[in-house]
């Protein structure tokens, strides 16, 4: 059976019953913005999720939002923190991790990072070996609530900390654990970076119907639903996407046409060879990013 996306679930599962005390830092970000407003969606108090950063402003605008606690105080935020939720950009977080890591120094909240690129290993020389710590890579579908999220944990993590985190990011779509810490790498291929692929695939599609005489309105709308809607179709069939394919297919037909002009043009190999670089590049970032 195929997971359902969010929206189509019937019932929305709460994070946990004992509703852990959860600290987002870089909590009115993005990604972290997304994940707290569904996390209140989904039953989760809101006063027990604070969000730390330095834009007071921001901060206080997203909480009269989503109702969460809100500090420019770190340290403070996760003194009593059940989980931590790292939500910086890669170039700060080591930073971050010297500056908590004296107020982690006797306790075990679970670690949960959504920066791309650095290994488990540098966070554990920057916070403490002791940490039960989850590299978590969600993709931006996250923002509306259909992302997908690689997750792979060391092995300080317990079983019901796996759960915890799995919940956590199920909140804004579906997540994958990986058994090696590479696997993230794929992750980022496969799904990742992926939505600029099919934005890159709508946009040239755009670009051709608009040079054909559609107005560019037109064409972005027409691309745009016929997208969603091939998407939607293929999470809710049971049979593969070479089958749907095959099923708009008539021989001789105006669909055929077109995708033989794919693969003659080499699509299948040309996807192959740019998720496989792109899978060198988060492994190449890693070792940058690994000091």
């Amino acid at each position: 059976m195929k997971n359902l996306l969010p929206s189509e679930a019937t019932e929305v599962m709460r994070v946990s019953a004992a509703d852990p005390k959860i600290v987002f830092i870089g909590g009115a970000g993005n990604m972290a913005g997304a994940v707290i407003g569904g996390l209140v969606a989904s039953g989760h108090p809101a006063d027990k999720i604070i969000a730390t950063g330095r834009d007071l402003a921001k901060l206080n605008a997203f909480a009269e939002t989503h109702g969460v606690s809100i500090s420019d105080d770190n340290a403070a935020a996760v003194a009593e923190a059940d989980v931590i939720v790292l939500s910086v950009k890669p170039q700060v977080m080591r930073a971050l991790c010297e500056e908590l890591k004296p107020h982690l120094a006797e306790r075990t909240p679970l670690i949960i990072t959504f920066a791309a690129g650095i290994p488990l290993a540098a966070y554990q020389r920057w916070m403490g070996e002791h940490l039960p710590i989850v590299r978590a890579m969600p993709n931006t579908p996250a923002l509306v609530q259909t992302g997908v999220t690689g997750l792979y944990a060391d092995s300080q993590v317990t079983d019901e900390q796996r759960e915890l985190a799995e919940r956590i990011v199920d909140a804004v779509g579906i997540s994958y654990w990986v058994d090696e810490e590479r696997g993230i790498d794929q992750v980022i291929a496969v799904a990742g970076s992926a939505p600029a692929y099919f934005f890159q695939f709508m946009e040239a599609m755009i670009d051709a119907a608009s040079a054909g005489g559609l107005a560019r309105a037109d064409a972005e709308r027409l691309v745009l639903q016929t997208a969603l809607g091939a998407a939607k179709l293929a999470v809710a069939s049971d049979v593969d996407v070479a089958q749907l394919k095959r099923n708009v297919m008539s021989p001789g037909g105006t669909t055929e046409r077109a995708v033989q002009r794919f693969e003659q043009g080499g699509l299948p190999q040309l996807v192959a060879d740019a998720m496989r670089d792109c899978e060198e590049r988060a492994a190449e970032m890693a070792k940058e990013l690994d000091s």
